[in-house]
């Protein structure tokens, strides 16, 4: 039978571990890498979010390469160079023009399925990304790198209220310290 000494002994161990145990425990966040410009996966991420956002303190999202243009405000103008101006001619410039990953049906698709959403009253990409804004809780990291080597500016991004410049290194410290995370 252990003496008293080593039941407080094995009692102070325990309680260290539990310290640790809730020092490094996920927390009450969804981190999701948002990398698709494809309307129906813009569309799921921003649904997944707001979903999210109901459930979890906080919702991480970062966007990457072709995800960027949807952060962009359509009546921003910024100068830009050659190589910029390209990449701005063959992406969309926001939440208009997106096309589907599946089905895209020479544009037809999107215009089917933003029918059927109206139809059954689920809210467009424009007012997602509104409602994810409005909730406080829903967060966008936008890479730094995609948004260098496309030539995005911050001054024609969108005016949404928790957005900020970020690196990998700061998504993979929030996704490592979340209860869920996701890639779309």
């Amino acid at each position: 039978m252990p003496t008293n000494e080593e039941l407080l002994k094995q009692i102070e161990s325990l309680k260290a571990d539990v310290e640790s145990l809730k020092a490094n425990a996920p927390k009450d966040q969804l981190s999701m890498v948002v990398m698709s410009g494809d309307l129906d996966k813009l569309l799921a991420s921003f649904i997944i979010a707001t979903g999210a956002a109901a459930m979890y303190e906080k919702v991480i999202m970062f966007f990457t390469f072709w995800a960027i243009p949807l952060l962009k405000d359509p009546n921003k103008k910024v100068s830009k160079d050659i190589i910029s101006k390209a990449f701005e001619m063959m992406l969309p410039q926001n939440t208009q023009g997106l096309k589907l990953s599946k089905m895209n049906m020479c544009g037809m698709g999107p215009l089917m399925i933003k029918g059927l959403m109206k139809k059954h009253n689920v809210k467009s990409l424009g007012d997602l990304i509104k409602t994810a804004g409005e909730m406080g809780n829903v967060e966008i990291y936008v890479c730094q790198m995609s948004m260098d080597l496309m030539g995005y500016k911050w001054e024609e991004m969108i005016n949404y209220p928790n957005m900020k410049s970020a690196g990998v290194a700061k998504f993979v410290a929030e996704a490592g310290q979340s209860k869920a995370t996701l890639f779309i």
